[in-house]
């Protein structure tokens, strides 16, 4: 069996290849560009191309089982386009099963813009016919890692998380929640929320810091959404990505972004183990960075 991996090259699609490796699939990497040496084992097969251009995506599905699919971030002002085009060629291409990675509660927040794309792609994939897993991951551990340099200089924790806990799940988890849909009997027509059952939650979170780091890490609170905003687009964020996070964001502390423990029971059911937690990604980031 071969299994296209779309985004094979970023955080996540990169951690999918390694999971189908790891369960003996045949694995093709879809790429803009040719990656870095050792990038992936020489077993994996490189397709060059792009998804806005439906001919190479076509022909990098020729002869492969089945589709991983995943839009990037930078890939939000198009995503709904790119991916319901992916999806008509994998049908077109007879393929045999797709997942797809959507967000949890995707549905939720229709004003989020990458919330309604994966929200409108799921619709889409449900309507197709061809077999598929969606996968609705929740907020990534592996976000904090952009952090450094709040935590480590001034001492902030600057995510607006709130008090009332936000869903988590480690990119490990995810690819491993990936690899099981393709290569196991079972997954087809089901949706499945990738949630923890450790909660984000502001305070917490810089409590967790501050005794990681050996110093006080204050948190940088959620009542400013324009200063958060505007704090993105002085990081280097584009425009569009600064409004589509802080409409997330607020969304989350307006409407909530929390998971029960029959959610996370039910991810771990499918993985076969208790997820990672954002404690434990914590921890390992923290040596990580001490160890650098």
């Amino acid at each position: 069996m071969k299994v296209l991996v779309i985004g094979a090259t970023g955080r996540v699609g990169n951690e999918v290849v390694k999971a189908l490796l790891l369960r003996g699939a045949c694995v093709r990497a879809f790429t803009r560009k040719q990656p870095k040496p050792d990038t992936f084992p020489d077993s994996v097969e490189i397709a060059l191309g792009d998804l806005g251009d439906p001919v190479s995506v076509a022909e990098a599905m020729k002869g492969v089982d089945k589709l991983f699919l995943l839009i990037g971030r930078e890939g939000v002002p198009v995503e709904l386009t790119q991916a319901v085009t992916a999806y008509g060629l994998a049908k077109k291409a007879s393929l045999k099963h797709v997942t797809f990675v959507s967000v949890f509660k995707a549905d939720q927040f229709p004003e989020v813009p990458h919330f309604a794309n994966k929200s409108a792609v799921e619709e889409a994939i449900r309507a197709g016919g061809i077999p598929y897993t969606i996968l609705r991951p929740a907020y990534f551990a592996q976000n904090e890692r952009s952090f450094k340099s709040e935590l480590t200089g001034p001492g902030v924790y600057p995510v607006p998380a709130g008090n009332q806990g936000l869903a988590v799940v480690d990119l490990r988890d995810l690819a491993e929640a990936a690899a099981i849909s393709l290569t196991e009997e079972g997954h087809s027509g089901k949706t499945y929320d990738l949630v923890s059952s450790e909660m984000l939650r502001g305070p917490e979170a810089a409590a967790t810091w501050s005794r990681l780091l050996g110093k006080q890490i204050a948190y940088a609170g959620h009542a400013d959404f324009d200063g958060f905003e505007a704090q993105l687009r002085e990081k280097g964020s584009p425009n569009w990505l600064a409004y589509d996070l802080r409409v997330m964001f607020q969304g989350f502390i307006e409407r909530g972004f929390s998971n029960t423990e029959d959610q996370a029971a039910r991810f771990a059911a499918l993985l076969g183990h208790r997820p990672r937690t954002y404690s434990s990604f914590a921890e390992e980031l923290a040596r990580e960075w001490a160890a650098a």
